[in-house]
């Protein structure tokens, strides 16, 4: 069972379980991201990563187990909640493959973001937010999204979420089908947004060395089930499956 979540803006993951009709997705996994904490959940395709992110967006309903947000002193339990209520609660999710409108202009993309009714109110100061963040959008913000490279794309997709004012940011695999370059910077975008906002982030990803560069702890999800919980960046690396299924050791 995971303990309580901690007060602030929180996530708390406790025994949940989840199919696609027969097939198990996730067992029993427990986790927690605190008030301010950047936690990676690593793990390579198809050990449950991207459906414990649909679990707690609302997308894939779980068979047990509850999600609580703690957020602005409240706890929610969010299964059996919509998407959109979700989002309306200040939870939000920036997709693996970024799904943007690639026909509509930069800025369009990011007005999208604003949707939630919170934010509204702050667009003109959410926008100018993002483009200090990522100052080639502003120079392109006219071109189509779809027309620009992946990890243009990606800070597209990270400057949508902003524009959400999120209390709790979901990010699923950011650096998948990225320049190794390229994820360097879009992991550093992450960082910096999470510090400008002082937002509790829940990465998923699989590139291990550079979701230890800005996670401060992490765990290891193997076949739908938490392998392994490293209360540090150095307990990870030095974690014998760790290094098994990263490192090569």
């Amino acid at each position: 069972m995971c303990r309580e979540p901690i007060l602030g803006n929180s996530l708390a993951i406790s025994d949940l379980s989840a199919a696609y009709g027969h097939v198990r997705a996730l067992d029993d996994v427990s986790l927690i991201v605190g008030e301010g904490e950047t936690v990676a959940l690593l793990g390579t395709n198809g050990n449950g990563k991207s459906s414990l992110m649909k679990c707690v967006m609302g997308l894939l309903r779980p068979s047990a187990g509850a999600i609580v947000a703690r957020i602005d002193g409240e706890s929610i339990n969010l299964v059996g909640l919509a998407t959109e209520e979700i989002v309306a609660r200040g939870v939000i999710l920036v997709p693996e493959g970024r799904h943007l409108l690639p026909k509509l202009t930069v800025e369009e993309n990011l007005y999208l973001g604003a949707l939630r009714q919170q934010a509204r109110p702050h667009i003109r100061r959410n926008l100018e937010a993002s483009y200090d963040l990522f100052p080639r959008l502003a120079e392109r913000r006219r071109q189509p999204a779809g027309s620009m490279s992946g990890g243009e794309q990606q800070m597209v997709a990270l400057a949508r979420a902003l524009m959400a004012e999120p209390k709790i940011l979901l990010v699923d695999e950011p650096s998948v089908g990225l320049a190794p370059i390229v994820v360097r910077v879009v992991i550093d975008a992450i960082a910096q947004l999470k510090a400008r906002l002082g937002l509790t982030v829940l990465m998923a990803e699989q590139n291990f060395q550079q979701a230890l560069r800005v996670a401060d702890r992490g765990y290891v999800i193997v076949h739908g089930s938490i392998a392994f919980e490293g209360r540090s960046p150095k307990e990870l690396r030095e974690n014998d499956l760790v290094r098994k299924l990263y490192l090569g050791r």
